[in-house]
């Protein structure tokens, strides 16, 4: 009986190696299985989450354009707007400055009306006309100097020439028939010359 016993237990040993031979390569595929499935799932999760991280940088990248795009409309208009301010106010230091010579025109003028003597009235005209000068000069404003030299057609406009009786005044401004000005170094009026021809 013992022998039977052995020999019994020695075959259910056989049957469960066997079974067990049978089971581990089952057991395997399951999990190779498994890991495969895993390994897709992992591939096309990266994939989605690349996918997905492109999407978001593209969407980041817009709202940075469209916000840089408002903040440069936004300069355009707050320029825009401090040059029209800035031209509606450019003279306004000049008119107020302006604005004493028109009170003395405006006492000359009553003056004027009182008065029995030309010359009071002369010396306070060329009171006002130096006072207007003086203030013009301050602001920047020069008289060009222009009769007797040589003609230069970036500061004089000819009207006319006319046959001057020597060479030496050839090319020349014989005569100035409207003033010229600069207005800190830059020619805002052409002096109106006669040149010599």
């Amino acid at each position: 009986m013992f022998k039977k016993k052995k020999v019994s237990e020695q075959e259910e040993h056989n049957k469960m190696a066997d079974n067990a031979e049978n089971q581990e390569p089952e057991y395997l595929k399951e999990e190779l299985e498994e890991i495969n499935e895993a390994r897709v799932n992992e591939v096309e999760d990266n994939e989605l989450s690349d996918t997905d991280k492109l999407k978001e940088e593209v969407v980041q990248l817009n709202d940075k354009y469209l916000r840089l795009f408002a903040e440069f409309d936004n300069y355009k208009r707050r320029t825009n707007q401090e040059r029209r301010d800035l031209l509606q106010t450019a003279g306004k230091d000049v008119i107020v400055s302006l604005l004493g010579v028109l009170d003395d025109f405006e006492r000359a003028d009553k003056a004027m009306e009182k008065a029995t003597d030309v010359k009071q009235v002369r010396e306070g005209i060329e009171l006002v006309h130096h006072k207007l000068k003086s203030l013009l000069v301050q602001k920047g404003l020069v008289a060009m100097e222009a009769k007797g030299k040589t003609f230069d057609a970036d500061i004089h406009e000819a009207i006319t020439s006319i046959p001057v009786p020597s060479d030496d005044l050839k090319g020349k401004v014989v005569d100035e028939v409207e003033k010229g000005y600069l207005l800190n170094d830059k020619v805002i009026r052409f002096a109106k010359v006669i040149v010599g021809a």
